[in-house]
Protein backbone atom coordinates (compact mmCIF):
# COMPACT_ATOMS: atom_id res chain seq x y z
CA UNK A 1 0.00 0.00 0.00
CA UNK A 2 1.15 3.66 -1.02
CA UNK A 3 0.02 6.70 0.57
CA UNK A 4 -1.53 9.46 -1.59
CA UNK A 5 -3.80 12.63 -1.35
CA UNK A 6 -6.76 14.62 -3.31
CA UNK A 7 -3.99 17.03 -5.68
CA UNK A 8 -7.67 19.48 -4.72
CA UNK A 9 -5.98 19.89 -1.28
CA UNK A 10 -3.29 22.00 -2.99
CA UNK A 11 -4.27 25.61 -4.38
CA UNK A 12 -3.01 26.01 -7.59
CA UNK A 13 -4.50 25.72 -11.23
CA UNK A 14 -1.33 24.02 -12.91
CA UNK A 15 -0.24 20.46 -12.11
CA UNK A 16 3.76 20.86 -11.59
CA UNK A 17 2.92 23.24 -8.37
CA UNK A 18 0.00 20.86 -7.22
CA UNK A 19 2.12 17.70 -7.96
CA UNK A 20 5.00 19.25 -6.40
CA UNK A 21 3.12 19.98 -3.10
CA UNK A 22 2.02 16.84 -2.92
CA UNK A 23 5.79 15.22 -3.30
CA UNK A 24 7.01 17.71 -0.78
CA UNK A 25 4.06 17.14 1.98
CA UNK A 26 5.08 13.26 1.66
CA UNK A 27 2.60 11.53 -0.64
CA UNK A 28 3.40 9.30 -3.32
CA UNK A 29 0.58 10.27 -5.90
CA UNK A 30 -2.84 11.78 -5.75
CA UNK A 31 -6.58 11.60 -7.05
CA UNK A 32 -6.08 14.11 -9.58
CA UNK A 33 -9.06 16.43 -10.48
CA UNK A 34 -8.56 18.65 -13.68
CA UNK A 35 -9.80 21.44 -10.92
CA UNK A 36 -6.04 20.97 -10.91
CA UNK A 37 -5.25 22.33 -14.02
CA UNK A 38 -7.40 25.38 -14.29
CA UNK A 39 -10.11 23.68 -16.35
CA UNK A 40 -13.37 22.24 -14.93
CA UNK A 41 -13.42 18.96 -12.93
CA UNK A 42 -15.14 17.26 -15.94
CA UNK A 43 -14.45 19.33 -18.83
CA UNK A 44 -16.58 20.03 -21.59
CA UNK A 45 -13.02 20.25 -23.33
CA UNK A 46 -9.68 18.58 -22.52
CA UNK A 47 -7.25 19.70 -24.93
CA UNK A 48 -3.92 17.78 -25.68
CA UNK A 49 -1.90 20.34 -24.09
CA UNK A 50 -3.70 20.01 -20.47
CA UNK A 51 -3.24 15.77 -20.62
CA UNK A 52 0.39 16.44 -21.47
CA UNK A 53 1.47 18.37 -18.43
CA UNK A 54 -0.26 16.54 -16.24
CA UNK A 55 1.62 13.28 -17.43
CA UNK A 56 4.85 15.40 -17.56
CA UNK A 57 4.26 16.43 -14.20
CA UNK A 58 3.94 13.35 -12.68
CA UNK A 59 6.78 11.89 -13.89
CA UNK A 60 9.04 15.21 -13.16
CA UNK A 61 7.98 15.22 -9.14
CA UNK A 62 7.83 10.91 -9.24
CA UNK A 63 4.08 11.46 -8.50
CA UNK A 64 1.78 8.45 -9.44
CA UNK A 65 -1.88 9.27 -10.89
CA UNK A 66 -3.94 6.85 -8.51
CA UNK A 67 -6.75 8.05 -9.97
CA UNK A 68 -9.09 10.44 -12.06
CA UNK A 69 -11.42 12.25 -10.26
CA UNK A 70 -14.75 11.88 -12.94
CA UNK A 71 -18.03 12.14 -11.25
CA UNK A 72 -21.11 13.29 -12.40
CA UNK A 73 -24.62 12.87 -10.53
CA UNK A 74 -25.96 9.19 -12.21
CA UNK A 75 -28.69 10.23 -10.83
CA UNK A 76 -29.27 13.20 -11.62
CA UNK A 77 -33.73 13.80 -11.46
CA UNK A 78 -33.42 15.11 -14.63
CA UNK A 79 -32.28 12.66 -17.99
CA UNK A 80 -30.56 15.35 -20.39
CA UNK A 81 -28.03 16.47 -17.64
CA UNK A 82 -27.42 12.75 -16.85
CA UNK A 83 -26.80 12.16 -20.50
CA UNK A 84 -24.54 15.79 -20.29
CA UNK A 85 -22.44 13.98 -17.28
CA UNK A 86 -22.00 10.85 -19.87
CA UNK A 87 -20.51 13.05 -22.56
CA UNK A 88 -18.25 14.87 -20.67
CA UNK A 89 -16.92 12.04 -19.07
CA UNK A 90 -16.19 9.86 -22.54
CA UNK A 91 -13.24 13.22 -22.74
CA UNK A 92 -11.74 11.82 -19.43
CA UNK A 93 -11.77 8.54 -20.16
CA UNK A 94 -9.80 8.54 -23.61
CA UNK A 95 -7.57 10.52 -21.86
CA UNK A 96 -6.62 8.56 -18.47
CA UNK A 97 -3.93 6.57 -19.81
CA UNK A 98 -1.97 9.04 -21.36
CA UNK A 99 -2.29 10.38 -17.58
CA UNK A 100 -0.70 7.58 -16.29
CA UNK A 101 -4.07 6.42 -14.41
CA UNK A 102 -6.58 3.24 -15.20
CA UNK A 103 -9.14 4.07 -12.31
CA UNK A 104 -11.56 7.02 -12.45
CA UNK A 105 -13.69 7.36 -9.83
CA UNK A 106 -17.45 8.33 -10.10
CA UNK A 107 -20.21 9.43 -7.97
CA UNK A 108 -23.35 7.00 -7.88
CA UNK A 109 -25.19 10.21 -7.25
CA UNK A 110 -28.45 11.69 -5.55
CA UNK A 111 -31.58 12.72 -6.55
CA UNK A 112 -31.02 15.96 -4.85
CA UNK A 113 -30.91 18.40 -8.25
CA UNK A 114 -28.36 20.26 -6.64
CA UNK A 115 -25.76 18.69 -5.27
CA UNK A 116 -24.94 14.95 -6.05
CA UNK A 117 -23.41 14.64 -2.49
CA UNK A 118 -26.66 15.63 -0.56
CA UNK A 119 -29.10 12.86 0.72
CA UNK A 120 -32.82 12.77 -1.10
CA UNK A 121 -35.32 10.63 0.16
CA UNK A 122 -35.97 9.87 -3.77
CA UNK A 123 -32.10 7.59 -3.33
CA UNK A 124 -33.77 5.03 -2.18
CA UNK A 125 -36.40 4.64 -5.19
CA UNK A 126 -36.53 1.99 -7.65
CA UNK A 127 -36.16 5.07 -10.36
CA UNK A 128 -33.06 6.67 -8.98
CA UNK A 129 -31.59 3.62 -9.14
CA UNK A 130 -32.96 2.57 -12.88
CA UNK A 131 -31.40 6.12 -13.68
CA UNK A 132 -28.01 5.60 -12.01
CA UNK A 133 -27.68 2.06 -13.73
CA UNK A 134 -28.05 3.93 -16.76
CA UNK A 135 -25.74 6.59 -16.91
CA UNK A 136 -23.18 3.56 -15.28
CA UNK A 137 -24.00 1.06 -18.28
CA UNK A 138 -22.99 3.96 -20.46
CA UNK A 139 -19.52 4.15 -18.30
CA UNK A 140 -18.71 0.77 -18.28
CA UNK A 141 -19.25 0.61 -22.52
CA UNK A 142 -16.12 3.33 -22.09
CA UNK A 143 -14.24 1.93 -19.39
CA UNK A 144 -14.12 -1.12 -22.39
CA UNK A 145 -13.53 1.10 -24.83
CA UNK A 146 -10.87 2.58 -23.21
CA UNK A 147 -9.46 -0.62 -21.41
CA UNK A 148 -10.16 1.49 -17.41
CA UNK A 149 -11.67 0.59 -14.08
CA UNK A 150 -14.17 2.94 -12.20
CA UNK A 151 -14.84 3.04 -8.59
CA UNK A 152 -18.13 4.08 -7.41
CA UNK A 153 -17.73 4.50 -3.69
CA UNK A 154 -20.66 3.53 -0.68
CA UNK A 155 -21.85 7.19 0.24
CA UNK A 156 -24.47 7.42 2.86
CA UNK A 157 -25.97 10.40 1.31
CA UNK A 158 -25.80 8.37 -2.37
CA UNK A 159 -28.01 5.86 -4.43
CA UNK A 160 -25.50 3.47 -3.56
CA UNK A 161 -25.17 4.16 0.21
CA UNK A 162 -23.86 1.13 1.79
CA UNK A 163 -21.39 -1.72 1.45
CA UNK A 164 -24.52 -3.89 0.77
CA UNK A 165 -25.69 -1.37 -1.64
CA UNK A 166 -22.35 -1.57 -3.78
CA UNK A 167 -22.48 -5.48 -3.63
CA UNK A 168 -25.84 -5.35 -5.39
CA UNK A 169 -24.40 -2.92 -7.98
CA UNK A 170 -21.32 -5.50 -8.88
CA UNK A 171 -23.45 -8.61 -8.97
CA UNK A 172 -25.89 -6.60 -11.21
CA UNK A 173 -23.37 -4.69 -13.59
CA UNK A 174 -21.89 -8.39 -14.38
CA UNK A 175 -18.66 -6.14 -15.43
CA UNK A 176 -14.99 -6.59 -13.58
CA UNK A 177 -14.23 -3.04 -14.76
CA UNK A 178 -16.69 -1.78 -11.91
CA UNK A 179 -14.17 -1.31 -8.64
CA UNK A 180 -15.15 0.05 -5.56
CA UNK A 181 -13.69 2.72 -3.37
CA UNK A 182 -13.66 2.25 0.31
CA UNK A 183 -13.73 5.36 2.88
CA UNK A 184 -14.87 3.65 6.38
CA UNK A 185 -15.59 7.55 7.06
CA UNK A 186 -18.93 6.84 4.73
CA UNK A 187 -20.34 3.78 6.61
CA UNK A 188 -21.61 5.31 9.06
CA UNK A 189 -21.86 8.93 10.94
CA UNK A 190 -21.89 8.12 14.56
CA UNK A 191 -21.18 4.29 16.19
CA UNK A 192 -19.65 2.86 18.56
CA UNK A 193 -16.27 1.85 18.57
CA UNK A 194 -17.58 -2.14 18.37
CA UNK A 195 -19.98 -0.75 15.40
CA UNK A 196 -17.81 1.13 13.41
CA UNK A 197 -15.07 -2.40 14.05
CA UNK A 198 -18.57 -4.27 12.63
CA UNK A 199 -19.43 -2.08 9.57
CA UNK A 200 -15.41 -1.92 8.40
CA UNK A 201 -15.02 -5.24 8.36
CA UNK A 202 -18.57 -6.64 7.05
CA UNK A 203 -17.81 -3.76 4.00
CA UNK A 204 -14.15 -5.49 3.56
CA UNK A 205 -15.99 -9.01 3.55
CA UNK A 206 -18.38 -8.17 1.23
CA UNK A 207 -16.42 -5.72 -1.35
CA UNK A 208 -12.89 -7.32 -1.20
CA UNK A 209 -12.38 -8.77 -4.52
CA UNK A 210 -13.55 -5.01 -5.94
CA UNK A 211 -11.84 -2.89 -4.15
CA UNK A 212 -9.23 -0.96 -5.61
CA UNK A 213 -8.76 2.49 -3.88
CA UNK A 214 -9.05 2.88 -0.42
CA UNK A 215 -9.66 6.69 1.22
CA UNK A 216 -9.06 8.26 4.33
CA UNK A 217 -11.20 11.11 6.23
CA UNK A 218 -12.25 10.81 9.63
CA UNK A 219 -15.46 11.51 11.97
CA UNK A 220 -15.81 13.49 15.29
CA UNK A 221 -17.53 12.43 17.79
CA UNK A 222 -20.93 14.02 16.62
CA UNK A 223 -20.28 12.45 13.47
CA UNK A 224 -19.26 15.40 11.14
CA UNK A 225 -15.87 14.73 8.72
CA UNK A 226 -12.59 15.72 10.36
CA UNK A 227 -8.69 15.03 8.98
CA UNK A 228 -8.28 12.00 8.96
CA UNK A 229 -5.78 10.77 12.84
CA UNK A 230 -7.89 13.45 14.78
CA UNK A 231 -11.42 11.53 14.83
CA UNK A 232 -12.82 8.06 16.27
CA UNK A 233 -12.19 5.81 13.40
CA UNK A 234 -9.43 3.07 14.24
CA UNK A 235 -7.09 3.33 10.84
CA UNK A 236 -5.20 0.97 12.08
CA UNK A 237 -7.67 -1.58 12.31
CA UNK A 238 -9.32 -0.80 8.85
CA UNK A 239 -5.82 -0.70 6.89
CA UNK A 240 -4.78 -3.86 8.48
CA UNK A 241 -8.43 -5.74 7.74
CA UNK A 242 -7.32 -4.31 4.10
CA UNK A 243 -4.25 -5.69 4.20
CA UNK A 244 -5.51 -9.38 5.47
CA UNK A 245 -8.26 -9.22 2.23
CA UNK A 246 -5.24 -8.93 -0.08
CA UNK A 247 -5.66 -5.36 -0.94
CA UNK A 248 -2.22 -3.77 -1.89
CA UNK A 249 -3.49 -0.81 -3.28
CA UNK A 250 -3.28 3.48 -2.90
CA UNK A 251 -4.82 4.84 0.75
CA UNK A 252 -5.59 8.10 -0.36
CA UNK A 253 -6.38 10.80 2.14
CA UNK A 254 -8.69 13.97 1.81
CA UNK A 255 -11.13 16.52 3.46
CA UNK A 256 -8.00 18.04 4.83
CA UNK A 257 -5.96 21.37 4.22
CA UNK A 258 -2.51 21.91 2.51
CA UNK A 259 -0.82 22.43 6.06
CA UNK A 260 -2.46 19.69 7.61
CA UNK A 261 -0.85 17.33 4.51
CA UNK A 262 2.32 16.55 6.13
CA UNK A 263 1.09 15.24 8.95
CA UNK A 264 -1.51 13.31 7.69
CA UNK A 265 0.90 11.53 5.82
CA UNK A 266 3.40 10.90 8.71
CA UNK A 267 0.23 9.51 10.35
CA UNK A 268 -0.95 7.09 7.86
CA UNK A 269 3.20 6.30 6.59
CA UNK A 270 3.27 5.31 10.22
CA UNK A 271 0.78 2.84 10.12
CA UNK A 272 1.94 1.48 7.20
CA UNK A 273 4.91 1.24 8.66
CA UNK A 274 3.45 -0.84 11.26
CA UNK A 275 1.92 -3.81 9.26
CA UNK A 276 3.12 -4.01 6.13
CA UNK A 277 6.36 -6.61 6.27
CA UNK A 278 9.45 -4.81 4.25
Amino acid sequence: MRIGIFAKTFPGKDPASVLAASAASGFAGVQYNMACSGLEPLPDNLPAAAIRAVARAAAAHRQTIFALSATWNMAHPDSALRTEGLRRFEGLARAGRAMGTRILTLCTGSRDAEDQWRHHPDNASPQAWADMRASLDGALDLAETHDLLLAVEPELANVVDSATAARRLIDQAGSDRLRIVLDPANLFEQASPARQRYLVEQAVDLLADRIVLAHAKDRAPDGSFVTAGSGVIDFDHFLRGLQAAGFAGPVVTHGLTAAEAPRVARFLTGILTGIVPG
